[in-house]
């Protein structure tokens, strides 16, 4: 439905009525006024035939026609009045303007009828005789001219005089009367649109300027207010709107702030919450869902809304807790494994009803805590534990069995209880190097904790150098080239000892998985990591490589990626847990790159320099 705007509401109506009145009263106004001249004019007849009666009488008693006719002839012209004499029968006796020979007979006029039954005929008619409108006016005369009135018995009335003039001026008079009411109507009614139009606009703007500022208050803007814009002559309903309309956007503005700190700070810890939350409603379509969740099911929160949660959650058993709790109202806990490119997902769930403020379920409210960096690191300390347990079982079962081996009798032979002595000797000094690395990795660990690592900024050229030639010896027994590549002006702020025995680590190991020609490359460089000038120092070789589902956890105390090579080469599993504590310690870090049959690259990243 169009709707249209008040002022063209209230002026086309107001237009109307004022026109309408202005025409009905200048309707009766001239009705009125004929009529009063009608009326006046019938009594001036009536008065006109009264002063000429007697006269009139006076010639017909005296049957003198000729002198009746010249008297109606001269008192008519001398009044401006036709007068007609009409006799019982209906004979035109004397006419003041025609030959009473030739007119027809008058009995049957309505006013010589109604004057011959004693009153006053009254009639309004054209006249073709004179071709215009005529008034009328009738009255009898009784015999001997008695002043009888009009109910006086017919049969004393002699004969009728009867007064006429013509209206038709009458109506020009009228006419141009009304000509001029109408001009003077119209300019009133324009005069009154004018005014009819102001008062409508009067009226109208206020409520239009009041719309504009509803609109604004719709749209969440409160800073507007309606009575400022309101003139002096608005009425006072439409003032205590106004007033009333700016009081409810000061309660709306206030209202709608609170909501939307309250809203935002429920966001602000909806979204910062660890645990992974998803509101789902009555139709399993999700309401709500945080950060944390869209980064666990790898979706954004925009394109996440309205969706079915088996669009997003591809996991029966939580859709199956969904329904559950969407069947019972019961509250579920449960642990469940989500499979993705990176692995299983660990997630401890929690699946409750959510309700709205009376209470009424309204839909499911999804909390998953993931609990796989933990499962991960529970999965770790067992094989910590384990590999630990059989680190130091090994050597000290193999002491043990070689002393009572000698206890039960072979100390008797020389021979024997030299060669198991040495592998008692060997194995204790194996246990001697365990103990030392984890005395070395602790210390380092407690160092770095407390900040009380002691470094300075020095070339790192000498520091590499020294452990090249540290592990010299053994690569050359092994057939192992070594290969050197630093700048002598890279300096780096670090503690020598440390760095010497990271590197020494990683030489160590290189030179164990190496073949006899293979070569070994140590090569530091400068580089730029986010406008920060970094040393990376890269141990590289032609060994047998590292498998890749190894690389995640080659760091991890006593983890060996080949346990068998590894206890047959000898070490203790310790060497890269310390080189990782070490480069950690310099606020750095470690990395590997790694392909079965082509060796490996280590690369330890630290704060340096070129000078």
């Amino acid at each position: 439905m169009k709707h249209h705007k008040l002022v063209w509401q209230i002026y086309p109506a107001t237009l109307i009525a004022v026109i309408a009145a202005i025409v009905a009263v200048t309707w009766y106004g001239s009705v009125v006024f004929q009529n009063f001249y009608l009326h006046e004019a019938e009594i001036d007849l009536e008065a006109r035939a009264n002063l000429i009666k007697s006269r009139v009488y006076d010639y017909l008693q005296a049957d003198n026609q000729s002198e009746l006719r010249e008297f109606s002839k001269r008192a008519g012209r001398e009044s401006g009045t036709r007068i007609t004499i009409v006799d019982k029968t209906g004979r035109v006796l004397s006419d003041s303007n025609e030959n009473p020979e030739i007119m027809d007979n008058h009995r049957e006029r309505p006013e010589i009828l109604t004057a011959f039954t004693g009153k006053r005929g009254r009639a309004v008619r054209f006249s073709h005789t004179l071709g215009q409108s005529m008034l009328y006016i009738a009255l009898p005369l009784y015999e001997g001219n008695s002043p009888q009135g009009y109910n006086s018995e017919t049969d004393n009335i002699t004969s009728v005089i009867r007064m006429s003039v013509p209206i038709t001026s009458l109506y020009k008079t009228l006419q141009g009367l009304l000509f001029r009411v109408i001009a003077g109507c119209i300019i009133i009614s324009l005069g009154g649109a004018l005014i009819t139009l102001l008062i409508s606009r009067n009226i109208s703007r206020p409520l239009e300027e009041m719309t504009k500022t509803a609109e604004q208050f719709a749209r969440g803007e409160f800073t507007q207010r309606m009575t400022p814009r309101l003139n002096h002559s608005s009425s006072h309903e439409v003032t205590a709107l106004a007033v009333s309309m700016d009081r409810m956007a000061e309660m709306l503005d206030e209202k709608i702030k609170a909501i939307e700190t309250q809203r935002n700070e429920l966001e602000t810890v909806f979204s910062s919450m660890v645990e992974s939350v998803i509101a789902i409603d009555l139709d399993e379509r999700i309401i709500s869902i945080n950060t944390a969740a869209a980064r666990l099911l790898g979706i954004t929160q925009e394109k996440a809304q309205g969706k079915l949660v088996q669009e997003v959650i591809r996991h029966t058993h939580l859709q199956d807790q969904i329904q559950q709790i969407l069947n019972t109202r019961r509250s579920v806990e449960d642990e469940i494994v989500l499979q993705d490119a990176g692995g299983d997902r660990y997630l401890q769930t929690s699946v409750v009803t959510l309700s709205d403020g009376t209470g009424s379920a309204v839909g499911v409210l999804i909390v998953m805590n993931d609990v796989t960096h933990i499962r991960r690191l529970e999965h770790i300390r067992r094989d910590f534990v384990a590999n630990v347990s059989h680190e130091l079982r090994t050597p000290i079962t193999s002491i043990r069995g070689y002393v009572e081996t000698l206890l039960d009798g072979a100390l008797d032979s020389r021979e024997d209880s030299e060669k198991f002595l040495h592998i008692v000797l060997r194995q204790s000094k194996r246990l001697t190097a365990i103990i030392d690395d984890l005395l070395a990795l602790s210390r380092i660990e407690q160092e770095s904790s407390d900040g009380s690592v002691y470094m300075e900024e020095g070339p790192l050229c000498c520091v590499l150098e020294t452990a090249v030639q540290t592990c010299q010896v053994n690569a050359d027994n092994r057939g192992v080239k070594m290969e050197f590549n630093c700048a002598g002006s890279i300096v780096a702020r670090m503690n020598d000892t440390l760095i010497e025995q990271a590197v020494v680590n990683l030489l160590v190991n290189a030179i164990k998985y190496s073949d006899s020609g293979d070569t070994i490359t140590v090569r530091a460089d400068v580089e730029n990591e986010s406008d920060e000038s970094v040393v990376k120092i890269r141990v590289i070789d032609m060994g047998c490589g590292i498998s890749p589902e190894h690389l995640p956890r080659l760091f991890e105390r006593f983890y060996r990626s080949d346990k068998a090579r590894s206890r047959e080469l000898g070490g203790t599993g310790l060497g890269l847990a310390i080189v990782k504590h070490i480069v950690q310690a310099h606020g750095g870090r470690v990395d590997v790159k790694s392909e079965l049959g082509k060796g490996s690259e280590f690369t330890l990243t630290i704060a340096g320099r070129k000078t």
